[in-house]
């Protein structure tokens, strides 16, 4: 099989294209025929030594992919040769076979791209994980309930919007610029605000009558520590999932006793394999409906051939990119 591996740390200078024996499934694993893998941030921060693969995961990146099973392994119930899916994996996406455990698929529904469905396992999952199993969400109904999610126009955040609408939640965006602002309520989001000349404090206190949110998705972290406390209502829900400006804050503890307030920091690869299945269990019951009405689509910016691996790398870290990037065997 073809795959990008990498030889060394750094940035996308060090991926390489190589040619690899084709895995063979084992247990309670398939081989998917890739026809796209999710480009993910923590895909960058593996190549920088920071975010390593669990112990036994293929070495090369790829934390999600879509495609048609090619092959089961002995145990497999409930996936066949020919089936549509995408999957969550361990790493090893960027190839043109992947392995993926049975209990981590998703079936790609006649309505989505088959391309395209590579761009949501990571997002939903994380989403749902989140939102629903740490913050308290409710999977259908959210009136009266809100929701903060910084980087709206990131590849998390394109997804929270749809899903959080299709939860029935008001949703409230940061994003950098007008475009980028405008294009995320397009998508549903009932505010946007533009962190780059407004104060998502303020905005949030006037657009919820001095209430504050109930919710705060996060991938900016140290950076904005302060200011999403202030911007939290009673009871309310900060779930940090990125360090993207710092990893060291300081903040008062006085207002998280006075308004009873709780701060979460999680992170999806880390988890064991039971919990991945038990989160891959929770969308596929209770948010993949969503994805087979259309109320949820995936954002794809660019689709690049497997090969411009680096090129891929190098708009993620731009930070321009407006949903997601696959790249395409």
């Amino acid at each position: 099989m073809r795959a990008i591996i990498t030889r060394g740390t750094g940035g996308p200078e060090v991926l390489r294209w190589a040619e690899l024996p084709d895995p063979v499934p084992g247990p309670s694993e398939v081989l998917i025929r890739v026809a796209a893998a999710g480009v993910n941030r923590a895909d960058l921060l593996q190549l920088q030594g920071l975010h390593p693969p669990p112990p036994g995961a293929p070495h090369w990146p790829g934390l999600e992919v879509s495609g048609v099973i090619v092959a089961v392994g002995p145990g497999v119930d409930g996936a066949s040769v020919g089936d549509r899916v995408c999957s969550l994996l361990d790493g090893g996406g960027y190839a043109d076979l992947a392995l993926a455990p049975a209990q981590n698929l998703l079936p790609v529904p006649d309505g989505v791209d088959l391309v395209d469905a590579a761009g949501l396992p990571e997002a939903m999952c994380t989403l749902w994980s989140n939102l629903v199993a740490v913050a308290g969400l409710d999977p259908v109904g959210n009136e009266g309930r809100s929701a903060l999610v910084h980087g709206g126009s990131g590849g998390i955040g394109t997804t929270a919007i749809q899903l959080l609408k299709a939860m029935r939640a008001t949703v409230l965006v940061t994003a950098g610029g007008p475009d980028r602002v405008a294009r995320c309520v397009d998508l549903g989001a009932d505010v946007g605000i533009d962190h780059r000349s407004e104060d998502f404090v303020d905005v949030v206190r006037e657009s919820t009558g001095g209430r504050g949110v109930d919710v705060i998705l996060d991938v900016v972290g140290a950076a904005y520590l302060e200011r999403n406390v202030r911007a939290l209502a009673e009871h309310g829900q900060l779930v940090v999932i990125g360090l993207q400006k710092g990893t060291t804050g300081t903040l008062d503890l006085g207002p998280v006793l006075q308004r009873w307030l709780t701060i979460h920091g999680t992170v999806l690869r880390r988890r064991t394999a039971s919990e991945k299945a038990a989160i891959i269990s929770a969308v596929r019951k209770d948010a993949w409906g969503f994805v087979e009405r259309g109320l949820v689509r995936p954002v794809i910016q660019a689709r690049l051939p497997l090969r411009e691996a680096a090129e891929a790398h190098r708009l993620m870290a731009s930070g321009e990119v407006f949903g997601k990037v696959v790249l395409v065997p």
